[in-house]
């Protein structure tokens, strides 16, 4: 199955601004772990962009994922680009 690769940016105030939505976007992101979908994601240190590899049927699957997600819909995630990435070694 392709894997995909996640690159996107967070809002400004990114740690006061999340709160709301942390729970609802951590429980959202474990569905997707368990499911195998979802191999790894995460925040830069400097809390700019964020990070993430999936491993899905097709890029839509993946847009679907990330635009249902709380971070998304509230601003917290301010822009994102997907990519289909070829695992290397």
């Amino acid at each position: 199955m392709p894997k995909y690769v996640l690159w996107g940016s967070y809002c400004e105030d990114v740690l006061e601004k999340r709160a709301p939505y942390r729970q609802a976007h951590l429980d959202g992101l474990a569905v997707q772990k368990q499911s195998g979908v979802l191999i790894t994601i995460g925040p830069t240190k400097d809390l700019t962009k964020v990070f993430g590899i999936y491993e899905a049927p097709d890029e839509a699957t993946v847009r679907q994922l990330i635009e249902a997600d709380p971070y998304w819909q509230n601003g917290i995630w301010t822009e994102y680009e997907v990519r289909e990435w070829i695992q290397g070694i």
